[in-house]
């Protein structure tokens, strides 16, 4: 079974390379706006699927997945210092975005840094960061180590912060991360910037994990560009 994991890890790990195509982390770009140029392959997930597909110009997420998650969408990442960005609304009430940041864990794998959660009320933020320690304090003790890093994934837990994103209009959202810290802000209603060790790494994968009922979510204008 681990030398199973070890392989999917590894091809995974190929793909996103492949994706990224001769991008080094120093030159690694994305700009995407789904219009008529739209390249399905720089997302490691497959698009269209029965869940995601573009449609006037933006990403459109429905439904469930039929799993334990909401649908979700990866993009492939390259780059320690990198700038993302991206617009998205809600087509009806209720539901939330959450956004995944993962990378190096330092032990040799790649797994989640940084969950931002996007609700209608509020902004929930939560760091992973690893150890080889098996009784850390922080340990999520639901999980197992690392097959590959042989590390244990921690999580940080912060306070949910009031945010009034209810309405269904067209938010951007920035995450700016230089060497161990990261500028986060949603429009002009929430900003924050943190410093956690486990950020000054490469970035490998942005994940939209999206709870948008039968109306669903639409993303467009994803920007990603080594920050300057």
């Amino acid at each position: 079974m681990v030398a199973a994991t070890r392989l999917l890890r590894l091809a995974a790990a190929a793909t996103a390379w492949a994706l990224v195509g001769c991008a080094t982390p120093e030159t690694f770009s994305v700009r995407e706006d789904f219009g008529p140029g739209f390249d399905a392959k720089k997302f490691l997930t497959p698009l269209p699927n029965k869940n995601t597909s573009v449609r006037d110009g933006v990403m459109w997420t429905r439904g469930s997945s039929g799993g334990k998650y909401p649908p979700m969408v990866y993009l492939a990442l390259a780059g320690k210092d990198l700038t993302l960005s991206f617009r998205y609304r809600h087509l009806e009430n209720g539901g939330m975005l959450w956004l995944f940041v993962d990378g190096d864990d330092g032990y040799g794998s790649v797994d989640h840094m940084l969950r931002v959660r996007l609700n209608r009320d509020s902004v929930v933020l939560e760091v992973d960061a690893h150890t080889l320690d098996p009784k850390h304090p922080l340990r999520q003790n639901t999980r197992e180590a690392d097959p590959v890093s042989k590390a244990y994934r921690t999580n940080e837990h912060f306070p949910s912060e009031k945010v009034d994103l209810s309405a269904n209009a067209w938010r951007t959202v920035r995450l700016a991360f230089k060497g161990d810290s990261v500028d986060m802000s949603v429009d002009g209603q929430w900003a924050r910037t943190l410093r956690r060790p486990n950020f000054d790494a490469p970035k490998r994968k942005l994940l939209w994990m999206q709870n948008g009922g039968a109306a669903g979510i639409e993303i467009d204008d994803v920007v990603v560009h080594p920050t300057p």
